[in-house]
C-alpha cells in the first residue's frame, strides 16, 4: 500500500512511527534478498589462506602483487552508524498546509518522516543511529546507539518538531554543521535534511559539509524544496504580500515582475550546490516535498552500499 493512499487510515503526526512501519514493512516484503547483508563488519586485517578455506574473502589485488592469497579478515564490532541532522528554522516548516494535506509535504514533515523510515531500516539491522537537529541553537542531539528505548527517544523527538513550529526562527547552517562534526568521531553514514536556505556563502558552506566527511564519513545531503514556488515561483500575477519566515521582513510585489530573474537565480544556486556536492563526494538528493515520498527507500537503498 503507498502512503498515499493510507491518508484515511493515518492523517497526523501522532502515528508516525506506524507510518514509516508500513512504509518499510511494504517495501522489505517486495524483496528477494536482503541488500543489508553484509555491511556491519569492518575491515581489519589480512591473514594467509589456507588451502579449504572459502575463496570468498580473498584480496586477488595482493595476489597480483606478492604472488600469494590472503584473505581480508573483518572485525564484527559493530553495525552501521548513522547520524540523522534536521534543520528546523521556520523555513523549513513551510509551505503552511492545509487540513487534508498529508504531513510529510511540507519541508519539515518529509523531513520527520523519511527520517523515522531510515531509523526503522537501521533498527532491523540492529544498527546505531544518532540524532542532531539545529535552528538558531543547537536544539538537541543524541550519540549513536542502538537500543530500542533510544530509538523510542529519538521517535518522539521527531515527533515533536511537528508541533507549534516556532514563527521567525532562522539559523547559520555553517556554524552548527561544524559543530555536529566535531562529535561524530566514528567512521558514520549521514543524513542531513535541509532547505539550504541560511547561507550566501556557498564556499563557508561546502567547508562545512567537507567537516562532516571527516573520520571517513559518508554524506547524504537531502535538500528539500517545494519545487512549485521555491524554484519555479509559481504564483498568479496579483499584487502580493511576501514575507520571510524567519525574519519577519516584509516585500509587496507582482510576482510576474520578478519571476524570471527569481527563477534564474534559484535554478543558478542549486546547480552550483549540487556541483559542489559532486565534486566533494557528497551524495546531493534534491527532494521536491510535493512529489512521491517512496523515492526516500531507493535512495537510502543505494547509499547503505557506499559501506560494501
Amino acid at each position: 500500500m503507498k502512503i498515499e493512499e493510507q491518508k484515511e487510515i493515518i492523517s497526523g503526526f501522532k502515528h508516525l512511527e506506524l507510518l514509516a512501519n508500513q512504509v518499510v514493512e511494504g517495501f522489505i516484503s517486495g524483496m528477494h534478498k536482503s541488500p543489508f547483508h553484509g555491511f556491519s563488519a569492518e575491515f581489519a586485517e589480512h591473514k594467509t589462506y589456507n588451502t579449504g578455506e572459502s575463496t570468498k574473502h580473498i584480496d586477488w589485488k595482493l595476489f597480483a602483487k606478492t604472488d600469494r592469497l590472503y584473505t581480508k579478515r573483518y572485525e564484527e564490532e559493530t553495525n552501521l552508524r548513522c547520524h540523522l541532522i534536521i534543520d528546523n528554522s521556520s523555513s523549513m516548516h513551510y509551505p503552511k498546509l492545509k487540513n487534508e494535506e498529508a504531513f510529510y509535504h511540507n519541508k519539515i514533515g518529509f523531513s520527520v518522516l523519511a527520517s523515522a523510515v531510515l531509523m526503522n531500516l537501521l533498527k532491523k539491522q540492529r544498527d546505531a543511529v544518532g540524532l542532531s537537529i539545529f535552528s538558531d541553537h543547537y536544539e538537541y542531539y543524541a550519540p549513536e546507539k542502538g537500543s530500542d528505548r533510544h530509538h523510542r527517544m529519538i521517535l518522539s523527538r521527531l515527533e515533536a518538531l511537528l508541533e507549534n513550529p516556532k514563527q521567525t526562527k532562522s539559523t547559520d547552517t555553517v556554524t552548527f554543521l561544524h559543530q555536529i562534526a566535531e562529535k561524530i568521531h566514528r567512521r558514520s553514514m549521514i543524513f542531513l535534511f535541509t532547505d539550504m536556505f541560511q547561507s550566501e556563502n556557498n564556499e563557508a558552506l561546502i567547508n562545512a559539509l567537507q567537516h562532516l566527511k571527516h573520520n571517513k564519513h559518508k554524506v547524504v545531503l537531502f535538500h528539500v524544496i517545494d519545487k512549485k514556488t521555491e524554484i519555479n515561483f509559481n504564483f498568479d500575477n496579483a499584487p502580493r504580500k511576501f514575507i520571510d519566515v524567519e525574519t519577519g521582513e516584509e516585500i509587496n510585489i507582482f510576482a510576474d515582475t520578478i519571476k524570471e530573474e527569481y527563477e534564474k537565480k534559484a535554478t543558478n544556486y542549486f546547480k552550483k550546490l549540487a556541483l559542489s556536492c559532486a565534486q566533494n563526494k557528497i551524495k546531493y538528493v534534491p527532494v521536491a516535498v510535493e512529489e512521491s515520498f517512496e523515492k526516500i527507500l531507493t535512495t537510502y537503498l543505494v547509499e547503505k552500499q557506499m559501506f560494501g
